[in-house]
């Protein structure tokens, strides 16, 4: 997020109608027996809500009639109603909480699987801790709204209709001074409601923001206590989330004066016409029963009316998560597999090739990472990209794993167009070592056999002794079975590259790319690291990104980048001779200079 701490996704559309809510029937519609006997439930509570005040009238006007046996039949026949209302109550609280709950699972697995096979472009515009107040404060809005808030709306609905209906065939002149009231009551609700939907989505966004700014702070909280930045973290955060706050609470604001307008509109327009409904039973024009009748159905309605204004909000709240998770699942990326992908050649041999590649990275369209690159790399061979820093080595490496797609030129994998092949089965050719290893909450064991979910513990420690991570693995506390918390924090940077090594030996894959996968290793475990990687290299097309010198020079051939073009290429001792670019970075680190 930005220092003026506006949330990123500020500008997006706002919530502009109810019917946003339509994107969730793709969930819901896998589920229609489900969700077909939630509504026979929810149909059958609102039918026999309306049934019970006409049980009510009789039971009233049978004290009149001094019939025991009668007044029997109506009590029980009322008990009866109470019970079938309060199984059926019981049975649409099950089947829509569970159909809630199905349906947010469901979101949460397709919104996952969509964003992780996202292109990092995409997450070069939009925050991590913003998928992920996504992934739960969306979802669980809508969990509340699918399990709950619709199911209540649509019961109230029904009341609200069969109420009016049946106070109508109560009473025509009472009921036409009740449907007087209700322009009073709908313009607030209207008016009001507009406001909300906007608050509710402006909260959100705020919440959004907040949950990316503790996620990028948190992320890096040995750098952020090394420089003593805790403080100014901690009044950027404080500031988002009391701009969420202050939004919040126009909501809540807002919303409280709509329910405070609407139910005092409709009980003030209640007492009203019972006054009415009083002087018609002293008139005699009107028996008690049908009062009590008139009086309870006048209740359902007015509660229906109350319910619906409060839930309305609840609606726009939703409809706004709606849109931000479908604008995430409808997220168009800029790298696709193709309608028909090619078949890898079998076996894959590993020949490289970039032909006159121009690329620039979406978020530095003005920028050339690379220009005009061409470079091919034959089956087998190990190639070193050096360079200054910048100068387009890692580059290459992304674009060959289809992270990004170059704006210009074609690279090919055995003389096929990489574009040409799904992005899982070019990959699966790869194993990558990248310069900030990644190490995830779980065992040693676990994290090497990510490289290969198959490999057995055999192979696992094979690959840790190539990798010469074994003997620093064993001596954790549990060995291989050793938690090593998040982002590997139990381990050093030399330690978290070797885990990251063994994985891309166990992988043992046709194409090796390796990120600086040495740089923070010790003399003597570069040394056995890199006997590892040359025995590893055998066979194989090597990739050899590198700013230390000293790790390449029995590369079959070094590659010299600078400002995003090859500059020189050849052996060690051919370029030194040169007198290059390379000749100087290879005078100031040999002989006890600064690395450029």
């Amino acid at each position: 997020m930005s220092d003026s701490t506006q949330p990123t996704s500020e500008e997006r559309a706002r919530s502009k109608r109810i019917g946003a809510l339509i994107g969730l029937w793709p969930f819901l519609a896998r589920y229609r027996l489900l969700l077909g006997g939630a509504l026979g439930a929810l149909i059958l509570t609102a039918m026999v809500s309306l049934a019970l005040p006409l049980a009510v009238r009789r039971v009233v006007d049978s004290f009149q009639d001094g019939d025991l046996v009668l007044l029997n039949q109506y009590f029980a026949a009322a008990l009866g109603i109470a019970a079938l209302l309060a199984l059926g109550t019981g049975l649409r609280y099950y089947l829509v909480t569970r159909l809630g709950e199905r349906v947010v699972a469901d979101i949460r697995r397709a919104l996952f699987e969509r964003v992780i096979g996202l292109s990092p472009a995409f997450y070069e515009r939009i925050m991590t801790g913003e998928v992920l107040s996504r992934l739960t404060t969306d979802t669980t809005l809508i969990q509340s709204i699918v399990g709950s808030s619709v199911s209540v709306a649509l019961r109230n609905i029904l009341l609200l209709i069969g109420g009016l209906a049946l106070l109508a065939l109560t009473s025509p002149k009472l009921t036409g001074l009740v449907l007087l009231i209700v322009p009073a009551v709908i313009v607030p609700i209207v008016v009001l409601g507009r406001r909300l939907r906007r608050l509710s989505r402006e909260n959100q966004d705020w919440i959004a923001a907040s949950s990316g700014n503790a996620s990028e702070a948190l992320g890096a909280v040995q750098t952020v206590q090394a420089f003593t930045h805790e403080v100014p973290s901690i009044a950027r955060f404080n500031t988002v989330t009391e701009r969420s706050y202050d939004i919040a609470l126009k909501r809540v604001a807002t919303r409280a004066l709509m329910t405070v307008i609407v139910i005092f509109l409709v009980f003030a327009g209640i007492v009203g016409v019972l006054w009415v409904g009083a002087l018609d039973v002293r008139a005699g024009t009107m028996t008690i029963g049908e009062l009590v009748q008139f009086v309870i159905y006048s209740v359902i309605v007015a509660g229906s009316v109350g319910a619906l204004s409060e839930l309305w909000g609840e609606l726009q709240r939703a409809a706004g998560a709606t849109e931000r998770l479908i604008e995430l699942l409808d997220t168009a990326d800029t790298v696709n597999d193709p309608a028909s992908p090619a078949a890898l050649p079998v076996p894959v041999k590993g020949a490289v090739e970039f032909d006159e590649v121009h690329f620039h990275y979406p978020s530095r369209p003005g920028q050339s990472a690379l220009d005009g690159v061409s470079l091919t790399v034959r089956p087998g061979e190990t190639v070193a990209l050096v360079g200054p820093s910048g100068a387009g080595k890692t580059t290459i490496i992304q674009l060959l794993m289809r992270f990004f797609d170059p704006q210009e030129g074609v690279i090919r994998l055995d003389g096929v167009d990489i574009r040409n092949f799904a992005r899982q089965d070019l990959r699966s050719t790869m194993a990558l070592v990248p310069q900030d290893p990644v190490i995830f909450a779980t065992t040693a064991r676990e994290n090497i056999r990510f490289g290969r979910p198959d490999a057995s513990n055999s192979e696992i420690e094979q690959a840790a002794r190539a990798a010469a991570a074994h003997d620093f693995i064993t001596a954790l506390p549990q060995g291989y079975d050793t938690e090593l918390g998040e982002r590997g924090v139990m381990l050093s940077g030399g330690q978290k590259q070797r885990i990251a090594i063994a994985r891309a030996i166990l992988r043992d894959a046709p194409v090796l790319l390796l990120d600086e996968a040495t740089s923070a290793l010790d003399a003597e475990s570069e040394r056995a690291v890199q006997a590892a990687v040359e025995r590893l290299s055998q066979g194989r097309t090597t990739l050899v990104v590198a700013h230390r010198l000293a790790t390449v020079r029995q590369a079959d051939r070094i590659v010299v980048f600078d400002q995003g073009r090859i500059v020189a290429e050849g052996t060690h001792d051919a370029l030194v001779a040169q007198d290059g670019l390379y000749a100087r970075l290879a005078r100031l680190q040999f002989t006890g200079g600064e690395a450029a």
